[in-house]
């Protein structure tokens, strides 16, 4: 199993239409690819104040690394790609991505 996680430094001008657009569209991307699993989306609630202002994230969920290639192959999820890249602080210095293989 993939666990997919992307933590987002919005920009301050960025809206909740914004927001809710992307991730809208990452749902969209769920019936595109077999063996994607899952999406968790939400904002950061830890009180730890170690966030460094990833205020939000999300988290996806692939049966294997072959889904979650597909996934990052996939051109819509390019689109994605780059709407959250225009709403992220600094562009892609305002994303965090980690994968974890388990």
């Amino acid at each position: 199993m993939i666990t997919h996680c992307v933590f987002i430094r919005y920009r301050a001008d960025a809206t909740d239409a914004t927001r809710d657009d992307i991730y809208k569209a990452l749902h969209g991307l769920r019936p595109r690819i077999p063996g994607l699993t899952g999406i968790v989306i939400a904002a950061n609630s830890s009180p730890e104040g170690l966030d460094k202002g990833f205020s939000e994230g999300f988290i996806v969920t692939f049966r294997d690394a072959k889904a979650r290639d597909q996934y990052l192959a996939d051109p819509e999820h390019a689109k994605v790609g780059g709407m959250i890249v225009a709403a992220a602080e600094g562009g892609i210095d305002g994303i965090f991505v980690y994968d974890l293989d388990h």
